[in-house]
């Protein structure tokens, strides 16, 4: 099986030694976003709403690039730094995916990189 590097412009390039995504056969492991603006590589401004949607939006184009949309995630992890905006995350993503929702962890952590709030990663099936 063939290993496909998925790159977007769209999304943050990646901050590290890594790709945004990867993709075997129809499975997509997309790296963790952070509330990054693509064209700025800064963190969004704004409250915790701001950051939960740029992480979304991150994710989608992720999934964009690679053949897919948010609705082809089959398991979406979700880390906090702060667990009380768990029902938020909840919320937002109401808007963002359609029933059946994917299986999803959502992962209390101490910190996260670039002092973000919030990190999301997944994995796609097209």
């Amino acid at each position: 099986m063939s290993r496909e590097i998925i790159a977007t412009d769209q999304a943050p390039q990646a901050i590290g030694p890594y790709s945004q995504a990867v993709k075997y056969g129809s499975t997509v492991y997309l790296s963790g976003q952070i509330p990054l603006v693509p064209e700025t590589m800064e963190l969004v401004t704004g409250d915790m709403e701001a950051q939960v949607r740029r992480v979304f939006d991150n994710l989608r184009a992720v999934c964009e690039a690679a053949g897919g949309s948010l609705n082809d995630i089959a398991k979406l992890n979700i880390f906090l730094t702060d667990l009380v905006h768990f029902p938020l995350v909840n919320d937002i993503m109401k808007e963002y995916f359609s029933e059946p929702y994917p299986a999803r962890a959502a992962i209390g952590v101490a910190s996260l990189p670039r002092g973000a709030a919030v990190e999301m990663d997944a994995i796609m099936v097209v």
